[in-house]
């Protein structure tokens, strides 16, 4: 069972002690934030660029590479799917198996009575 504890927005506290998944709508935000982090880091990944160029140029170099490919990780990241769904517990409970005795247990059982 999961307990996780959220904040609504008057202030008081709510525990999620269900195996049900996320909204939808705090999932999309979830992701939208992850997307926009992402873009923040690439942008500054490019004004370092700019700015490195005739400075260090190795490390200009690295941030040109690192702000090329951050588009892609974030779409792929911003993109991958919901959470999975919690294994959720059975509402069906077998039977408990009894051991079956040989006849070897069924004799010395008899001659013990």
């Amino acid at each position: 069972m999961e307990r996780t504890k959220r904040q609504k927005r008057n202030g008081a506290e709510v525990f999620r002690i269900t195996g049900a998944r996320m909204g939808l709508a705090e999932d999309v935000r979830g992701r939208q934030r992850r997307y926009v982090i992402s873009m923040v880091v690439r942008t500054l990944s490019v004004i370092a660029t700019v700015l490195l160029w005739n400075v260090q140029r190795p490390v200009a170099i690295v941030t040109l590479v690192a702000g090329a490919r951050l588009p892609y990780v974030a779409v792929v990241i911003a993109n991958a799917g919901r959470e999975s769904t919690p294994s959720l517990p059975s509402h069906f409970v077998p039977a408990p198996v009894r051991p079956a005795l040989d006849a070897g247990n069924l004799n010395k059982s008899s001659d013990q009575s």
